[in-house]
């Protein structure tokens, strides 16, 4: 009705047209449809587009880690992947770790807990290399966590290490509940 009185008021006909061809991923558990250029990086996207800015620019290559997310459950680097090669697979990136009511995943308050946020430039891909670790591994080793591509100027290797054996520990507590 309402649209009906808009058409009179301004005669101009109102038509519907297709929905615009683009790239429709899942990022956070929301619905997104991408219509730039296919080619763009998933971290502009996220950064520019979206307004995420806790993924951040580690250099064209995506050295030290502070732009990786999880794609399928995999840490990837954002700024190495083109969006048309997303189609379908879910993203999750730092903001995404939270529960839907704001509550902190374990790994968050562990990095909280244990101090291991330095200046937080790096603290995001930290987060997303280790959620992709603790998934793979429920009790990871000092080697395991070694691995990690993340590089950390302000020397919190240490704390995260920490943070990661108590994130674990915490998470399999919270399994046997």
């Amino acid at each position: 009705m309402a649209q009906d009185h808009a058409r009179a008021i301004s005669g101009v006909e109102i038509t519907s047209i297709a929905v615009r061809p683009g790239i429709d991923v899942q990022i956070n558990g929301e619905h997104y449809r991408h219509t730039g250029d296919p080619q763009m990086p998933l971290l502009w996207y996220l950064r520019d587009v979206l307004q995420l800015d806790g993924t951040k620019y580690s250099g064209e290559n995506g050295v030290g880690g502070a732009d990786l997310v999880l794609v399928d459950g995999k840490s990837t680097s954002a700024i190495g992947v083109p969006m048309s090669k997303l189609v379908g697979k879910p993203i999750i990136t730092v903001e995404g770790l939270a529960d839907s009511k704001g509550n902190l995943h374990p790994l968050q308050q562990a990095f909280i807990d244990e101090d291991a946020i330095g200046c937080g430039y790096c603290t995001p891909g930290w987060l997303i290399a280790s959620m992709d670790l603790l998934n793979r591994r429920k009790d990871p080793s000092d080697s395991d966590i070694d691995t990690l591509p993340n590089l950390c100027r302000c020397g919190c290797q240490t704390r995260v290490r920490s943070a990661i054996k108590r994130a674990a520990a915490a998470m399999k507590q919270g399994s046997k509940a």
